[in-house]
């Protein structure tokens, strides 16, 4: 039984949802977000809340059934509240500057490194080192964070690179620190 999928989605004031089987359409104040779902899985909206119920118990429907529970969920949260990612540059040199929409990486490449954000995600920098992206939709704030992330990733031996804020690198001991 899925315990995810059985759960009801509870819908916040100013957040209205418009159902045409199998697509489901999300309105809120921070935007719209609309997505197909599997053909099997029925999501019905009562008394102010969601409910997605499944055809059968095969292994499929199961795993449907979670899933769409959960991209429902992100998509009510994502156009009342939104979701962000925060990043944070480590290391002598490394900066960040805003251009436009988009940041500039220096992070002691041979090359300043631009990233653009996609229609619907805002980067922001604060400090030299600091970057914050924000959006409605979970899956496109995520990736573009781990875009940011991939330029330069936490060095296990010096701990300098881009990284989550809050992630904790374990540092690794040197060659040096293995002979004595």
């Amino acid at each position: 039984m899925s315990r995810i999928g059985n759960q009801p989605i509870e819908i916040p004031s100013g957040v209205s949802i418009s159902i045409e089987h199998p697509k489901v359409t999300v309105k809120g104040p921070k935007g719209e977000l609309s997505r197909a779902f599997h053909d099997d899985m029925s999501v019905v909206e009562s008394d102010g809340m969601i409910s997605v119920s499944r055809p059968s118990d095969e292994a499929e429907h199961k795993a449907f059934h979670g899933l769409t529970r959960s991209l429902l969920s992100n998509m009510v949260i994502g156009v009342s509240e939104g979701f962000q990612k925060d990043l944070e540059l480590v290391g002598i040199g490394y900066r960040v500057q805003q251009k436009g929409k988009g940041i500039t990486l220096n992070v002691m490449l041979s090359h300043p490194v631009n990233i653009d954000p996609p229609e619907g995600v805002t980067i922001e920098t604060s400090d030299d080192n600091k970057i914050k992206v924000s959006g409605i939709d979970k899956q496109a704030v995520g990736q573009i964070a781990a875009e940011i992330r991939r330029v330069r990733p936490p060095n296990v031996y010096t701990g300098k690179g881009i990284r989550y804020a809050g992630e904790q690198v374990r540092i690794k001991p040197g060659k040096s620190a293995s002979s004595a």
